[in-house]
């Protein structure tokens, strides 16, 4: 009768939501919560050299911090597991298994890693630590690539605990379970059980495991999940529902009561601030194979359109789909952006407009509907150019600046006229159109945010004086940045301050070249 057991990785998974800060009580709380409700291995957390800590984190120094000052004492017929990735942690390191101290290593590596993490391997059972080979994106093997690691791990590392089919991205289908669940089963050693780890950006961790639990072997299988699918991104599989789909159908017997205390009393407040599950960048990733890292990086810029996102994913290098590359990211970003426009003739009228004129200009921000009486005031002025940024403002303007398609999507049905960066393809013959590689610079670095094109467009026109109106700054209450539902997009608290940093630092450079006057208040002052 082969073996099914099911491994909890809220306290490793579910670690890169919070940064692993789930603090003491935390910690003490899903781990008391797992205990009891039988699920059979739990991992710990993440075991980084580098970027570990002794305690109240899940992402440890070393092993020998996890049973000082986490894992005090064991449960009888409970395995205890924490991960470390290929390079983060040499496990030569490791004190030689003992009964305090964790039972086994998870080992996850990277394809091209896989002939380098077999000397790793060898020390972990060496030391007397159960071993699970995890080779992350296994879709990213060929069939022969994924036979060779096979071999290896069956002639020189026999007594592995475990093989894992890990889909890193969430984009296996059903095919691919079959494909790979095949491969693994005809070619491993019977003596190694086949896991399964999954994350749920095509919403199929469930079905997926259950494809495998149908699956006909007589191996012994293991399923990893994490209480409420807590996860980097859409998140992992669910314990609890897996766990009662198991008791309904495989005659297992977790106690599912546990499970959901620990949702009342650690999760549920840890979502508060912190946020995972299906959206659509999560979708867009595993659609493209690629980490989901990118899609989540040119979503929160909040400035291309869904289909925008998913043209740009799709032009990722093959070879740097895998790892995030920040620089590499940005540099596409921008590069996809760039349309090459001589705006030499649009300036030029539009230096005509604004001579010798005063600026208002009407950012979407929420102080608008607060303080219109006094924009409308300043907007009726003598020799008074009104600009909204991005958006079709509440009080009437004489013009739109925009930067982004459904900002100009929305300007149009208004009849406003235009003024649009070259990235915009679609904004109309009448259109103004300024070249948009040409303002995005500024002194110290790169950006397309749009009040700081707009900026720069206003310093090329020689602008004196301009006022500012609904340019509030960003908090991570999304009711309280903009004045139009349809514009609102949720920022966390790194984001919010990076854009504040940043605006109010550009605006103070700009104060040199250009008399600017707050007329609603702003964290920018």
């Amino acid at each position: 009768m082969r073996n099914i057991r099911m491994l909890d990785c809220t306290l490793r998974d579910g670690g890169c939501v919070n940064d692993f800060q789930f603090g003491q009580l935390y910690m003490d709380i899903i781990l008391n919560g797992l205990e009891r409700s039988g699920i059979e291995i739990i991992e710990l957390g993440y075991i980084d050299s580098a970027a570990g800590s002794e305690r109240d984190r899940t992402q440890y120094c070393n092993e020998k911090v996890i049973y000082e000052n986490f894992l005090h004492s064991k449960k009888s017929g409970v395995t205890y597991v924490a991960m470390t990735d290929f390079g983060k942690y040499d496990p030569a390191l490791l004190e030689p298994h003992h009964d305090a101290s964790v039972d086994g290593i998870r080992l996850a590596f990277h394809k091209k890693d896989r002939k380098n993490m077999l000397a790793w391997g060898r020390t972990i059972l060496e030391k007397g630590y159960k071993l699970y080979v995890q080779p992350m994106t296994c879709l990213r093997y060929s069939d022969e690539e994924m036979l060779d690691l096979i071999r290896d791990v069956n002639t020189l590392l026999p007594e592995t605990e475990a093989f894992y089919i890990v889909d890193s991205f969430g984009e296996m289908r059903l095919d691919d379970m079959y494909r790979l669940a095949n491969l693994v089963n005809h070619n491993l050693a019977e003596s190694i059980a086949m896991g399964l780890h999954s994350h749920n950006n095509l919403q199929l961790s469930y079905s997926n495991a259950v494809t495998l639990l149908n699956f006909p072997t007589k191996r012994d299988l293991i399923f990893d999940a994490s209480i409420m699918g807590m996860g980097k991104g859409a998140g992992n599989m669910t314990t609890e529902l897996f766990a009662e789909h198991l008791n309904l159908y495989r005659g297992k017997q977790y106690q599912i009561a546990p499970l959901l205390e620990v949702v009342d009393k650690a999760i549920n407040q840890i979502r508060e601030n912190y946020t995972w599950g299906y959206a659509i960048e999560y979708y867009l990733s595993a659609a493209n194979h690629c980490t989901p890292s990118y899609a989540g990086h040119f979503y929160r810029k909040h400035m291309l359109s869904v289909d925008q996102v998913a043209e740009l994913l799709g032009m990722i290098a093959e070879e740097k789909k895998i790892s995030f590359d920040k620089a590499y990211a940005d540099a596409l970003y921008y590069q996809y952006n760039e349309t090459k426009y001589n705006d030499e003739e649009d300036l030029r009228k539009l230096s005509e407009i604004v001579s010798g004129k005063e600026i208002l200009l009407i950012a979407p921000g929420k102080s608008v509907c607060t303080y219109a009486d006094r924009i409308r005031e300043i907007a009726q002025k003598e020799e008074m150019v009104c600009i909204a940024v991005n958006n079709s403002p509440i009080v009437p303007a004489d013009y739109a600046f925009v930067t982004k398609k459904s900002a100009c999507e929305l300007v149009r049905a208004e009849g406003l006229p235009m003024i649009a960066t070259s990235n915009i393809h679609d904004a109309g013959d009448s259109a103004f159109t300024v070249n948009y590689a040409s303002l995005t610079h500024y002194d110290g670095g790169v950006s397309d945010n749009s009040a700081i094109m707009l900026m720069n467009l206003l310093i090329k026109l020689k602008a004196q004086h301009v006022y500012l109106a609904g340019f509030d700054g960003f908090s991570t209450d999304v009711d309280a940045n903009y004045y139009d539902e349809a514009l609102k997009r949720p920022v966390d608290k790194e984001q919010a301050d990076s854009r504040n940093a940043l605006m109010k630092k550009y605006l103070n450079c700009v104060k040199k070249e250009i008399c600017l006057e707050f007329v609603t208040p702003s964290m920018y002052q």
